[in-house]
């Protein structure tokens, strides 16, 4: 019998009254390893319920005892890294490395937010009447709906977490039915700290079931999400009915641009990696190239040879992999259809192409692909796999314009030795992040926001803090 794990409502585990219940595989396997239940939007209902009777005794703690009970959880992340690595790779296919740096990141996010707890801030703004002083305060929202993604699903949870309770939120969390287990796996740490019942709640379920009641529910007073355009969308039709907040993550197209005085190797080495980390899907790494027609022969050369020497496999069973699998066969179908449409319409496949045939398991070969035409579908849509497609371009203006043709507008890179070609980029590349002569991957100091499709407000930082926050002014008349 596999695991069936339950919902986490009031501080306490509780079983669906539901029925139906989704399994949850292994995608380098396809061995089952649990299953979750699909939350009616009663139970939902009950969870929100529990977050709202939690919020206002949380908001009136200080801001610095908030804060340790995030220090809790984050202590006991560490004391129970390999445990927490082995569930996410089993149920989502990054490599080992990667999955510990996640756990590892986590807690350290959590502590991060946790020192927020003295540095939020508000405001005395001058007024223009005699003897009257206008304050600005930040306050919290109230009950927060936290919807996860799958590639980094135990980093998200803190994301979302972190700085909803810092600022004295309660929340209640959905992960993917793709990968329930390392949240599961969080819960049961928290349950183990002093963290009062009803302000951490969690459901399990579908989307389009326990998501949708969780993003219809009026006591909701944030949603936020991370993952497809698609879904957010309706989100954001779901939260228009109560005009609830929201806080959006979504797709990306992320551009590298190379221009002809670039370290070419150090542009090949931060691409590769950028599109071979968690098997390309992760929404801020690069999904197409921008090279110079100078050095494009060179270059397209040495980044063919680096993708054709990575390495894929289980990673449970050989930890010296490079990546992993895609997380399901409807993920490989998309990559496959994509490459083989852009094949079709006159792309050349300069390495990889196909599905990997390694007997069980989802896995397409680092693939690296020339000639694709702007216009195309595979340089316009988000291939979230192992795939890198190549065009060529004459100048920077030429890369920039492309660049900025796009739905999407997440994250974006420029590889070159000209200072003033990279703050020109910065300047007119219209992207919520620019990566200089490294790969794609951001601080939790920054502030990781999107523009067009690729999201609405953002996340890290200061900035990602105060979007948990609602503004109260005041005004004192001596």
């Amino acid at each position: 019998m596999v695991t069936r794990h339950q919902n986490f409502i009031e501080g306490r585990f509780i079983e669906s009254r539901g029925s139906d219940f989704i399994p949850v595989l292994n995608p380098a396997t396809g061995d089952a390893l649990s299953e979750i239940p699909d939350t009616d939007a009663a139970q939902v209902g009950e969870a929100v319920q529990a977050a709202k009777n939690a919020q206002r005794a949380w908001e009136k703690r200080p801001a610095i005892e908030r804060a340790g009970y995030l220090r809790q959880i984050a202590a006991r992340l560490r004391e129970n890294v390999p445990e927490l690595a082995k569930a996410i790779v089993e149920e989502q296919g990054k490599v080992m490395g990667l999955a510990e740096v996640e756990v590892n990141f986590t807690a350290d996010y959590l502590d991060y937010m946790a020192e927020w707890a003295r540095r939020i801030e508000g405001e005395i703004v001058t007024s223009d009447r005699p003897g009257e002083t206008i304050f600005l305060f930040r306050q919290a929202i109230g009950v927060v709906g936290g919807i996860l993604p799958w590639n980094f699903p135990f980093f998200l949870i803190a994301r979302k977490l972190a700085p909803a309770l810092v600022t004295g939120n309660t929340i209640v969390l959905k992960p993917s039915e793709e990968t329930p287990n390392n949240a599961a796996l969080f819960m049961k740490l928290l349950a183990e700290t002093d963290m009062p019942a009803g302000v951490v709640n969690m459901v399990f379920g579908r989307g389009a079931t326990t998501g949708a009641a969780l993003c219809e529910d009026p006591a909701v007073g944030l949603l936020s999400f991370t993952g497809s355009v698609g879904t957010g969308s309706r989100i954001m039709a779901a939260a228009a009915k109560n005009i609830t907040k929201v806080n959006l993550e979504l797709g990306g197209k992320a551009p590298a641009i190379v221009m002809d005085d670039a370290d070419i190797d150090l542009a090949v080495n931060a691409i590769t990696a950028s599109r071979i980390i968690n098997s390309g899907q992760v929404c801020n790494c690069a999904e197409r190239v921008y090279v110079h027609a100078g050095i494009e022969d060179e270059f397209v050369s040495k980044l063919s040879k680096k993708m054709a020497e990575s390495r894929y496999g289980d990673p449970m069973a050989d930890r010296t992999v490079d990546y992993g699998p895609m997380i399901n066969k409807a993920g490989l179908d998309k990559v496959a259809g994509m490459v083989d449409r852009a094949k079709a319409s006159g792309a050349t496949i300069v390495t990889g192409g196909s599905v990997a045939d390694l007997g069980k398991g989802n896995y397409y070969e680092p693939t690296v692909l020339t000639g694709c035409s702007q216009d195309s579908e595979i340089m316009q849509s988000e291939v979230f796999g192992p795939v890198i497609p190549v065009n060529t371009v004459t100048s920077l203006d030429e890369a920039i314009e492309r660049a900025n043709d796009s739905d999407y507008g997440l994250t974006s890179s420029i590889y070159t030795r000209d200072i003033g070609n990279a703050m020109r980029a910065c300047s007119e590349i219209k992207f919520g992040e620019t990566y200089i002569n490294r790969e794609n991957f951001e601080a939790m100091q920054g502030y990781h926001a999107g523009v067009r499709k690729s999201g609405i407000g953002g996340a890290d930082g200061k900035h990602g803090l105060y979007e948990y926050t609602q503004t109260h002014m005041v005004y004192l008349q001596n």
